[in-house]
């Protein structure tokens, strides 16, 4: 069953067809930052000054083209329009850029959460290593318990040796069973 636009019922009829002039917002975002970029250019500064000589010129010295005399009204009106859509445009895009900034900085507290908690984990972890490793017998250590083990054995089997071994030693053949 085909979904229904939003807004529109079954169980109502339909409205008359209105026109309906339907903006993207982030489409007239990304126009408004792009205009708003090229307003901060020399680009724009250079060519936005040849054409106010230019019309200043053609306005002084060409005498039949005058459309805009001396005090240069239409002029005036011109930047006044620039400035009236300008300003609305560099706000939308700072405002665009706030909110690009403020889910990075979102973005950078979470992974300097995630850092510190694996740090604190990695530290724990350590701790414990070392803990266990001091618990743990060392090399030397070891080799003075087997010396003394090795010694004490050596005594038990000289007082004490096993049976085979008496058989196949001449040293016992004389001692009386």
């Amino acid at each position: 069953m085909p979904e229904l636009p939003p807004g529109r019922r079954l169980d109502q009829p339909k409205r008359a067809g209105r026109f309906r002039f339907a903006i993207d917002p982030e489409a007239f975002g990304r126009v408004s930052e792009r205009l708003a970029r090229f307003l901060g250019t020399g680009k724009f500064l250079f060519w936005q000054s040849v054409l106010v000589i230019a019309w200043i010129a053609l306005n002084l010295f060409a005498v039949s083209l005058r459309w805009d005399p001396y005090p240069f009204i239409l002029l005036n009106l011109a930047f006044s329009t620039q400035a009236a859509y300008a300003a609305p445009l560099i706000l939308l895009a700072q405002n665009r850029q706030d909110d690009r900034d403020r889910v990075s900085l979102e973005e950078d507290r979470a992974r300097s959460a995630q850092t510190k908690a694996d740090t604190e984990f990695l530290a724990r972890e350590l701790a414990a290593v070392r803990l266990a490793l001091g618990e743990v017998a060392t090399r030397d250590f070891l080799r003075g318990e087997l010396d003394r083990v090795f010694r004490e054995s050596g005594k038990q089997r000289r007082k004490n040796p096993a049976p085979d071994l008496i058989r196949d030693d001449p040293r016992w053949d004389d001692v009386p069973s």
